[in-house]
């Protein structure tokens, strides 16, 4: 008797066990769904033909999908007066976020590495101010920005859209940094500072060997807000410096002809490719980036 029941009680335990992940994987299942249907209506739009659009309804399949809309997206929309579709405005947002990204990063981890292990007189300070640095808006720097700009003569540049994103990122990946290199421990760098290693020997043999996680961290930041930012491209970007975002903006709200709904899905998934290619290949180390720093040890 007393064998039935513990078998009994194991055999309750785990048809509760399996309801409860039934539950939950339903519940993840659905969330799935509600997030990815956006998307997939984005892409059966985009394969579909005007009248295929008008006669049948959002979440249809194609009935004979055709790549006509991305060829045009691509090549020969109309973004306001100009008809060359996202192609040039593409190659802009590459030209202002690469070297955005990679000077922006390298900057940030040379001063999480001083504010970490080289302490000096008013560096919390320093610290304090950078990050009251992130919560400033973009709205609040377009005017001191836009004067500097015009000082050192790189208003309406490409040179002058990565100078504005180099500046306010460096705050950000300075606390990322700052953050996680604090988790080094103090006594690797007093180490190598007996041994004569100087401040870049340091760094280069033990501060940049440790730093991947957060470099993805970094660099997966950094390139998100640089190539989806909206504001800084259309205030600073001149006639061939503006970046996808902007050209997106001006195709959808492009009004002379007939409304091609195709071509609008297509080209917004032309925008956003890099940054959702971006994340499916390194989202884990994103994750993995943001928990190596988050416990002090």
């Amino acid at each position: 008797m007393a064998a039935n029941s513990t078998s009994n009680t194991i055999y309750n335990e785990n048809s509760k066990l399996s309801v409860g992940r039934v539950v939950i994987y339903g519940l993840l299942i659905l969330c799935a769904l509600y997030y990815l249907a956006p998307l997939y209506v984005m892409l059966s739009t985009s394969v579909k033909t005007l009248d295929e659009i008008r006669s049948g309804n959002l979440l249809s399949l194609p009935m004979s999908p055709t790549g006509a809309a991305w060829g045009k997206a691509w090549s020969t929309a109309c973004t306001g007066v100009d008809c060359n579709g996202l192609e040039p405005f593409f190659w802009n947002s590459i030209k202002i976020s690469v070297p955005a990204v990679l000077i922006s990063t390298l900057l940030g981890s040379l001063n999480g590495y001083v504010l970490a292990h080289w302490r000096f007189r008013g560096s919390e300070v320093l610290f304090t101010a950078l990050m009251v640095g992130c919560f400033i808006p973009f709205q609040v720097v377009i005017l001191p920005m836009a004067r500097l700009l015009g000082t050192v003569n790189l208003a309406n540049t490409t040179t002058g859209l990565v100078f504005v994103h180099i500046v306010y990122g460096i705050a950000f990946t300075t606390l990322f940094f700052r953050n996680y290199y604090v988790t080094v421990p103090e006594e690797l760098v007093k180490a190598a500072r007996i041994d004569g290693a100087g401040f870049f020997m340091t760094y280069r043999k033990i501060i940049f060997p440790l730093s991947l996680p957060i470099f993805m961290v970094c660099f997966i930041w950094q390139f998100t807000q640089i190539w989806n930012d909206f504001l800084f491209g259309v205030v600073f970007g001149g006639s061939d410096a503006k970046p996808v975002t902007v050209a997106l903006n001006n195709l959808v709200n492009t009004s002379t002809g007939v409304t091609e709904y195709n071509v609008n899905m297509a080209a917004a998934i032309i925008a956003a490719l890099p940054t959702l290619v971006v994340y499916l290949l390194a989202g884990k180390y994103f994750v993995r980036g943001l928990t190596a720093g988050a416990v002090k040890g």
